[in-house]
């Protein structure tokens, strides 16, 4: 089981780092679900930039596609909103008591702070609320890389586990954000030069400089990319790009097809826009020529919350990676075992 413990060190030394600086989605189209900042003024900081700082969630239950039973309705209404996250609330506790998980209902109380969405998927365009058809390139890709994991048992070593299983990220840290099952709270800070989104999932920080330095040399990639942020007007707008050939391409750990991942010529285009004392508007647009026939954009609801965070801490008395090893090792024993011919 992962620990939460507070990170009051951790947070010191991202507010130093902040203290110590220097003090593409033109045609997107903003669910009609979604709050209007037309008529509210966003406060300032110091450096007259609209001030996105505290503690949020981008916690939902909107799944990121549209389900097929929803195929052709792209809102609720208000009460069917209400009702559908009265329904997934309910299939959530309906979990057995007999099969406890990690992330059980028994423990994970959080999700009745969900609040209904009006989307019926976090993807807006298509106008199907679907991820677009692949590419025949990336159809090759995700083909290899398939058979690539059938040929390797599935506990040969702890690389072979995923990033999320190993504790190393969930990928929800994007972009684009994609919220987490669980834990799906973050900070930010800011100053003149940059901004720093801090999530608790699985502990990691975007520092994201606003000074319009340039992207990182093309040859130096990262699994979140680079990112790089402007203004405009009340909207901060970021642009990451220098993807790996191996960032998850729903940017979620627990999708039905891992084995397709997106190239490296990935580019995300995100927009920030606070709408309300409560509300950030959160939109993203996903594109990729070698892996998609055209690009993605969707929306996500971000709400204040309560603080502080707390440090993931994932392996802190964590024992389940070692015994998924060992029980591997021990169900290969018994199978040679079997195969041995009797003395």
């Amino acid at each position: 089981m992962s620990l939460r413990v507070p990170a009051a060190g951790a947070l010191a030394i991202m507010t130093g780092v902040l203290l110590l600086a220097p003090t593409a989605a033109s045609g997107q189209r903003a669910s009609p679900a979604s709050p209007s900042a037309k008529t509210w003024t966003p406060p300032r900081t110091p450096d007259g930039q609209p001030d996105l700082q505290g503690y949020w969630t981008n916690d939902t239950f909107t799944a990121l596609e549209r389900p097929r039973e929803l195929a052709g309705k792209e809102l609720f209404t208000e009460e069917e909103a209400a009702e559908y996250l009265k329904k997934r609330l309910g299939q959530f506790l309906a979990q057995p008591k007999d099969n406890i998980h990690y992330d059980d209902a028994i423990w994970q109380g959080e999700n009745d702070a969900k609040e209904p969405n009006r989307q019926t998927s976090l993807i807006l365009d298509p106008r199907d609320g679907r991820v677009p058809p692949l590419t025949p390139e990336a159809e090759k890709r995700a083909s290899a890389s398939a058979e690539a994991r059938r040929s390797r048992g599935p506990a040969d070593s702890a690389e072979g586990r995923t990033l999320a299983e190993r504790c190393i990220s969930w990928g929800n840290v994007g972009p684009p954000m994609i919220p987490p099952t669980y834990n799906a709270n973050l900070q930010i800070l800011q100053n003149r030069d940059h901004v720093v989104i801090r999530h608790e999932m699985i502990h990691e920080d975007r520092i994201i400089p606003l000074d319009g330095r340039p992207h990182l040399e093309r040859n130096i990639r990262l699994l979140a990319g680079d990112s790089r942020g402007r203004w405009e007007g009340d909207t901060l707008v970021v642009d990451t790009a220098n993807f790996t050939s191996k960032t998850n391409f729903r940017g979620a750990p627990r999708n039905t097809r891992q084995d397709i991942v997106a190239s490296d010529a990935l580019h995300v285009v995100e927009r920030f826009t606070r709408v309300a004392a409560d509300r950030i508007r959160y939109q993203f647009t996903v594109e990729d020529r070698a892996t998609w026939t055209r690009s993605w954009s969707g929306e996500v609801p971000i709400r204040r919350s309560d603080g502080p965070i707390f440090e993931y801490a994932c392996h802190e008395g964590n024992y389940g990676l070692p015994n998924i090893l060992l029980g591997a090792r021990n169900l290969e024993k018994q199978k040679a075992a079997a195969a041995e011919p009797p003395r």
